[in-house]
């Protein structure tokens, strides 16, 4: 009798032991067939959008979450205040755009606020910008368009992020931007702090040299400058003082 017992106690344990792996392999089986998930809500800091072989292509995070640049393989100190938003990636993995956003507000009710949708030239920083900028009422928004140099920008910055700060990080800074290497806004097309519709054209250092502007009063201009921002020749001409 007992024998008998102890035989069916072992075929039971067997019995269950098989029936729980069964089940296992259901359920694995299950899920890795399973290729997306639907969430009605969900909370998240940071959401990272691959590819198969782990490559980032998307990063969607909260600004305490936002990532460094990585430009040529390297991560670079990012630079001003963190945001929330996105940031691209090429395919390369190396950062090419973003999205971001934000805002802050004072003890004493000053504000500032702002939002980009940003895009990269290939090896380089931003080349198109939508942007708004608003600090206590005073707002500007608009499209930039920048010219960036030819060079990788990991070989532009790269000596600056070597160099501490202090005077000759400074100097090294003002020469890039004298040899064109930092870029330079080359059209702006939009409104002002001082509430008037703008198109402005720059040189190659940035200089603006044509501007067509309607004021805030609703009056046209279109003003010719030189290299250091003169009025050479408007339209409508100034009023003729002999003739006042």
């Amino acid at each position: 009798m007992k024998s008998n017992l102890e035989r069916d106690v072992m075929l039971l344990k067997v019995y269950a032991a098989c029936s729980t792996l069964a089940l296992a392999v259901i359920l694995l089986a299950g899920f890795a067939a399973q290729e997306k998930t639907k969430f009605t809500e969900i909370d998240v800091e940071r959401i990272n959008l691959v590819e198969k072989d782990g490559r980032l292509v998307m990063v969607m995070a909260n600004k305490d979450r936002m990532p460094d640049p990585i430009i040529g393989g390297k991560s670079f100190p990012r630079q001003g205040t963190r945001s929330p938003g996105m940031i691209f990636y090429n395919g390369k993995g190396d950062e090419n755009g973003g999205l971001t956003f934000g805002s802050t507000t004072n003890p004493d009710g000053t504000y500032r606020a702002g939002a980009v949708l940003l895009f990269d030239q290939y090896n380089q920083d931003q080349t198109v910008g939508i942007t708004y900028s608003e600090a206590n009422g005073r707002r500007n928004a608009g499209l930039t368009v920048w010219d960036r140099s030819d060079k990788p920008i990991w070989e532009v910055v790269g000596p600056v992020f070597d160099t501490p700060e202090g005077p000759e990080r400074t100097a090294l800074v003002r020469k890039l931007q004298e040899a064109g290497d930092l870029g330079a806004v080359r059209l702006f097309v939009g409104k002002r702090p001082d509430k008037s519709a703008q198109l402005a054209l720059a040189d190659q250092k940035g200089n603006v040299r044509l501007t067509v502007r309607v004021d805030a009063d609703g009056n046209p201009k279109i003003s010719f400058l030189d290299d250091k921002g003169k009025e050479v020749y408007t339209l409508p001409p100034p009023p003729d003082p002999a003739k006042q």
